[in-house]
Parts: C-alpha cells; structure tokens; sequence
C-alpha cells in the first residue's frame, strides 16, 4: 500500500461518514496536532496511530508523532500506574515518581513541540505537560480501564491530568468527574487494510501457519494479546484444558513484547513453563502482523478472557474476520459482542461457562458462522478506523 487515502473507504463503510469527515476536516485544515506515546509498535495504541496520523493527514490535518523514551526502570514504574488505574493496589516509591517526573521533564524540554494540539496517549508522558509553557490547547487520551481507580494512584496522577483541557476515554463508564476535564468518547477502531486485518488467501493462511508451525489438522482456538495477568492467560489454559476433554483441538496464544510493559517477559515465562506439560499449546511471542491475521481467519475460536480491558482490539480484529469469539464482558468488550448476537460474553475467571461456549462453537460450525458474519457487519457499523478520525476531528473542532 504506498498510501492512505480517505477514499479507500468507500463502500467499506457508509459514504454519510466520509462525506462527516471532509465536513469536519474543512475548518481545521493545517492545524498541526502531534501525538505523543511510548512504543511505536506492540499493543493496540500504536496500531491504530499507525493508520490515524496517515489519515489526519490525509484529510488535511497536519499530524506528527514523538515517542517517549525511557529505561525499564521507568516502564517498571508506568506499569505500576497502569495497573493502578485500572484499580489493583499497587506501591509507589518516592525514588520511583522523582524519577518517572525527570524522565517526563527532560522529554518535555527536549523534544520540539510546535504545534497546535498536543495528544498525550496514557500515563508514560502524561506528566510532560507540567515542564512545557502552555500556548495552546493539550488533549490526555487515556487508553485504560479507569472505572474504578485505585484512589492512590489517581491522587498522584490527578494534578497533571487536571492540566488537561480535555480527555478522551473508550467507554462512558471511564469517565472520571474528579478529573474535572470535558472528556470525550472515541472507542478504539481497526484499520481494514492493514497488515494485521487485510483479506488473505487460503495459501497466504496456509503457508503463514506453516511458517511457525502451526497444526492445522485440529480446530484452533487463539487468544491473541500481550502476555499481560489483566489477560488471564492462565485462564485460557483452564479454558482449553476443559475444551479437550471433549473435543480435540489445539490452542495457540500469540503476543508480543511491548517495550514498556516490563511485566510481559516474566509472565511469559510463567506460561511457558505451564504449557511444557500439557499437549496442543503453543506460546508464540512475535510481532507479525500477518501471523496474527491468519490465525484469527483460520482459528475456529477466538477467546479473550480479560480480568480486566481498557478495549481489547483484538475482539474487533477477529469478528471483522468472521471469526466468533468467546470473551469476557469487561471494559469494553461488550460494546463490540452483543451476548449470543454477535459472540458470547461470559464473567471473568468463569471458566467452565466459557468452556461451554467454546463446545457449543465447536459442535455448531453454523452458529459460529453466524455470529461471526453479525459480528463482521457490527465492527463495519461501528469500529473501522475512518469512525475514530471523524471522532478525533470533532474533539478537535471543539477545542476551538
């Protein structure tokens, strides 16, 4: 693909929307916006900035994206604030902060920042704005599940975020009146031509597959996601575990390590040494795009067992496939299933109800199929990329 264009779109999603889309882009051309995260690839959040600036542009929007840099010391520290918001109980040392603040006040002095708008994404840069002489307007886009904070936490994060002249949140129920900002909805959405969603052949699948070995002699079950405790890998084994009592099949997890999730590499050290013992599981950790979309294509079920989820893409990537998933109704997974409509919801750490689910997947191909393609047409309606740049460029018309 050597461009993105707005236009690709046509006749993937309603023509009403990209008709929104120059309406909302015609005030705002040349506003220069810059978006600041922490990794360039691995996690959902990159994902999408990596078809969302392309498009900004696209339409008339001048976008740039700076990543924060760090050491994992710091990303030890991030990912304590990024549990903490998602509500676990969590220790932080003044040593940790102080040096969490001087990572942020040396990017914030450092990096070029002449822009119109600044779009701060999650908790690692969150508090650059504190170091930078405020000339126009700053956005937090907070990517997590923040309906039920740990109270510490959002006392220690609370003064940058309240810098803020906006919020954006994935979900209504993320929003958090003491943060005393106008926050805004824009869930996450998928890019249908990207590497990681675009239509595949059978030999692409096939030979993608082989590439890692991967049997295709039984039905597949994935979960696809970083190797993360709020993901229940442990869970999944559970879940398979069950599954195979009466239907042979195997099970394949897939994530990759993100850069500033120190956790991911011991975890997955974790599940390796559980799975050695049991037959038909198979760890990959690789960023491969194409693996993941050929085996969310040709898995006979996708499961996403979050304890937690600030969205969890991967429940989009696989409907839009076609693929019926079983996944736990958190955060916001259950904006994208509709219970027995577009999927099966299920209650975390229920481990035999998604089991059952699975079974009745796995004896009812028609059903499968049937889910699937209701939950091919809602991701269509409601979670490709062109919906959230039509959000972006209301957030941004609003600023004024």
């Amino acid at each position: 693909m050597d461009r993105i264009g707005i236009e690709m779109y046509d006749g993937v999603v309603n023509g009403q929307m990209l008709a929104d889309i120059q309406r909302a882009a015609r005030s705002i051309y040349g506003l220069r916006v810059l978006h600041v995260n922490s990794v360039f690839q691995g996690g959902g959040v990159a994902g999408m900035l990596n078809s969302l600036i392309p498009l900004m542009n696209d339409v008339g929007v001048n976008a740039d994206w700076n990543l924060l840099y760090s050491d994992p010391d710091v990303f030890e520290t991030t990912k304590k604030l990024h549990n903490g918001i998602q509500g676990e109980d969590v220790e932080l040392t003044a040593q940790e902060l102080d040096a969490y603040l001087a990572l942020n006040r040396t990017f914030a002095l450092y990096s070029p920042v002449v822009h119109d708008v600044v779009i701060v994404h999650d908790p690692q840069p969150l508090p650059m704005i504190r170091y930078r002489q405020r000339e126009n307007p700053w956005v937090w886009r907070c990517h997590i599940d923040a309906s039920n904070p740990n109270k510490q936490v959002l006392d220690t994060l609370r003064p940058f975020i309240m810098r803020y002249d906006a919020a954006v949140v994935s979900s209504e129920s993320y929003k958090q009146p003491d943060w005393f900002l106008d926050t805004h909805i824009a869930p996450p959405a998928i890019d249908p031509f990207a590497e990681l969603n675009r239509e595949l052949t059978d030999d692409e699948i096939n030979a993608k597959l082989a590439e890692y070995d991967i049997d295709q002699t039984k039905p597949i079950l994935t979960q696809v996601s970083r190797f993360d405790k709020w993901k229940d890998p442990e869970g999944v084994l559970e879940v398979f575990k069950r599954v195979r009592q009466d239907v042979d099949c195997s099970l394949v997890l897939l994530g990759n390590m993100a850069a500033d999730d120190p956790e991911g590499p011991i975890i997955f050290q974790s599940m390796k040494e559980t799975a050695a013992s049991m037959d038909q599981v198979k760890l990959i950790t690789q960023n491969d795009p194409l693996l993941v979309n050929a085996l969310q294509r040709r898995a006979a079920v996708v499961l996403q067992l979050s304890k937690r989820e600030g969205f969890g893409l991967t429940v989009s990537e696989a409907l839009w496939k076609g693929t019926p998933v079983v996944a736990t109704k958190v955060g916001g997974i259950p904006l994208q299933i509709k219970d027995s409509q577009t999927g099966f919801l299920v209650q975390p750490e229920a481990y035999n109800e998604a089991a059952e689910r699975v079974l009745t997947l796995l004896k009812d191909p028609s059903l499968g199929a049937e889910l699937g393609n209701a939950g091919r047409e809602h991701v269509r309606r409601h979670f490709l990329v062109p919906r959230l740049l039509l959000d972006w460029l209301n957030v941004l018309n609003d600023l004024g």
